[in-house]
């Protein structure tokens, strides 16, 4: 069986300011993991390592600064194969003059022994967005594993 996880943030940045967060390596390992490898073009790769776990995919929807899709899963892994599931991003302007974003993110596909980990980890990484997308610095993050350790949380 699968399963779908769907979740919804406010970041206080218009749309523009927050798209990049989804799409350029540089700005994506600011909130969410500690490397990666995007080719942000229909087709294009999608390799980030996040707590020591390699996440591979594809991008399947690029349109900017609307929206993303694309695949994940773990490389090495059978039962949560690279390109297994997918990740959907919407960015809907929200309040006075579109100045903030509803950022509306729907997972589908997991494996049912993955949706909590997911719904855990897609609201501790949603929330080091908001503040990356707005400026701040969110910081090292607490779940970040010694290479090649993943954390059992996860």
């Amino acid at each position: 069986m699968s399963g779908v996880y769907t979740t919804a943030v406010r970041i206080l940045a218009p749309p523009e300011a927050v798209f990049p967060y989804l799409v350029d390596p540089e700005l994506i390992v600011r909130w969410m993991g500690e490397w990666a490898e995007l080719d942000p073009t229909p087709g294009g790769k999608l390799a980030l390592d996040v707590t020591g776990i390699p996440l591979r995919g594809e991008f399947l929807v690029v349109e900017p600064p609307n929206r993303v899709v694309f695949t994940w899963g773990v490389a090495g892994s059978d039962g949560f194969r690279p390109g297994s599931t997918t990740v959907e991003i919407r960015l809907r302007p929200d309040g006075p003059d579109a100045a903030a974003t509803v950022v509306e993110l729907s997972h589908r596909d997991l494996p049912d022994d993955e949706l909590v980990q997911h719904s855990i980890g897609w609201g501790h990484f949603l929330a080091r967005l908001a503040a990356a997308a707005t400026g701040s610095d969110p910081g090292p993050d607490p779940w970040a594993a010694p290479s090649g350790q993943a954390d059992p949380a996860h």
